[in-house]
């Protein structure tokens, strides 16, 4: 395993005991039928952070929208770490720092159908919308040549949650609550920024060092969607301990990944699935009754306050299900039993600071940008857009950008959060609208793209000189309240590097690239 690409093909029920070294660990085999059940293994993907190594053109034939590059350029490729259905897991070293990476080496030819390409596609949106995230697994970067996609993300060398357990041997509540935290941690962040994972269990879990304290990580987004308001989702996906009851009906919505996440809890305090049967239509009719069982040992010697929180999560009516913010803040889960321990939602919050750091032309170029994304594109941020804007007047006030970040467990005080909205509101408007909060908060990834670059230099080249000159710039910025000559001589000095009074596309280029993540994780 030790890997963040690395599936198995069972499905773990594993468990320490629970106070009683007498009490029997389970791990079921999952059938061949079980296996066809769960969607067969879609690796994430990313646009890689690297400068392109070609300047030609993308070719019709990729898959990424960037030109063809070569890993090796990058990182050696060494040891096997494990295979999957699309292709193999390496360990790889990065060239530069000799830092160790997971490496997951795709052959093109495998991706036959439509459906394969635009599955990887929506992983990549995924994965870079959720960048950021404590407990949800890096990448790294993603690289395409003629035959394969190689895709570079952390490694995690720590294994599995369930197994890493059982190795204990015995652990308390306090510590199947500390797990659970992480777990609906990562429930919580997906579901403020618009995403749901649909197939949450034990084996997308891994740790990220062998370290006593290191961070569990959430891998695996091939089943991922963005939540799209008053949607119905009917396909049929996941793992079939875990799948919730409104799924096998195809009717359902992102509190499916409430109900996996409480499949997990009631193993980790019991060692049994509370839906167990000899074959999957056996599971799913267990499922679909939900008869839950409190009465068998250990559940007796487990406190009623862990019981009340399992029996809201695993609520047969998704409408009367328990939500991530509500479970964190359950007397249970609370840290030391006192707070909850909401996350602190580092990709919101850092791409708001970096965005307030920037000088106005990049601010005001990454508006540009936002305006041409796609619908799919910015689905994740349109749902956040709207877990923020409470009253649906289609704008954000200070106030709800203060309520906002501190769902998200944000601490700034009232100056700092002042400071955000005022860097937000590009057209001094005193309220964030919808294209200035997806500027202000979509991934710098996106920078990467050629395509994405040229067209917010063409918005400023008006006269297609290919130099952005001073009355161009002026009168750009004027458009936004930012055209004064003080503002304009600035960003000429931050910009304009070769000191001609004017900004070609190269320098353009090299601003809006500086402050991006950086390829090895180092975050700017």
């Amino acid at each position: 395993m030790g890997n963040c690409f690395t599936r198995t093909q069972d499905i773990p029920i594993a468990s320490p005991t629970m106070n009683s070294p007498s009490h029997q660990l389970y791990r079921p085999q999952i059938t061949e039928q079980q296996q066809n059940y769960s969607t067969p293994y879609r690796p994430p993907f990313s646009s890689s952070p690297y400068p392109n190594t070609s300047s030609t053109s993308r070719p019709a034939t990729t898959i990424l929208d960037k030109p063809m590059s070569d890993v090796k350029l990058y990182y050696d490729l060494e040891k096997e770490l494990g295979k999957g259905q699309f292709g193999t897991t390496y360990l790889c070293t990065e060239k530069a720092t000799g830092l160790k990476f997971a490496c997951k080496s795709i052959p093109k030819r495998k991706l036959t159908r439509k459906t394969d390409i635009d599955d990887v596609k929506r992983e990549i949106l995924i994965m870079q919308h959720l960048s950021g995230q404590p407990n949800i697994v890096e990448f790294k970067g993603a690289f395409e040549d003629r035959h394969n996609i190689h895709v570079v993300m952390e490694l995690c060398s720590g294994g599995e949650l369930f197994d890493r357990i059982t190795a204990k041997g015995s652990y308390s509540e306090r510590s199947a609550a500390a797990i659970g935290r992480a777990i609906i941690n990562v429930v919580y962040a997906c579901h403020f920024m618009g995403v749901m994972h649909r197939d949450l269990k034990p084996e997308n879990f891994l740790f990220s060092s062998r370290d006593e304290d290191s961070q569990l990580k959430v891998t695996d987004f091939g089943l991922s969607v963005f939540i799209e308001e008053e949607k119905v989702y009917r396909e049929i996906v996941g793992s079939a301990y875990y799948v919730a009851p409104e799924v096998l009906k195809r009717n359902y919505g992102k509190e499916i990944d409430i109900w996996s996440a409480g499949v997990i809890f009631y193993i980790l305090l019991s060692g049994v699935p509370p839906f167990y049967a000899e074959n999957e239509n056996a599971i799913f009719d267990a499922v679909l009754q939900g008869e839950i069982d409190f009465k068998s040992p250990p559940w007796p010697s487990i406190s009623n306050s862990a019981k009340d929180l399992v029996k809201k999560m695993l609520a047969h009516d998704p409408k009367k299900r328990i939500t991530a913010a509500r479970v964190l803040d359950h007397p249970w889960l609370r840290e030391n039993g006192e707070a909850s321990d909401k996350p602190i939602d580092n990709a919101v919050l850092s791409r708001m600071k970096q965005f307030r750091a920037m000088n106005k032309l990049k601010r005001l170029a990454l508006k540009v940008i936002a305006k041409n994304l796609s619908e799919e594109e910015i689905k994740g941020l349109k749902q956040m857009f709207r877990n923020i804007d409470t009253d649906r007047s289609g704008t954000i006030t200070y106030e709800e950008l203060k309520t906002g970040l501190a769902r998200l467990g944000s601490r700034l005080s009232e100056p700092e959060v002042k400071q955000l909205m005022d860097a937000a509101d590009v057209d001094q408007s005193g309220t964030i609208d919808y294209t200035e909060f997806i500027t202000a908060t979509m991934d710098r990834h996106r920078l990467e793209r050629e395509d994405t670059l040229s067209k917010a230099f063409d918005f400023f080249d008006e006269d297609g000189s290919g130099y952005i000159t001073r009355d161009e710039l002026r009168q750009a910025m004027t458009q936004y309240g930012m055209g004064d000559e003080a503002t304009i001589t600035e960003v000429l000095n931050d910009v304009d590097t070769d000191h001609d009074g004017r900004i070609n596309y190269e320098e353009f280029v090299a601003m809006m690239k500086k402050g991006t993540p950086d390829p090895r994780g180092i975050r700017a």
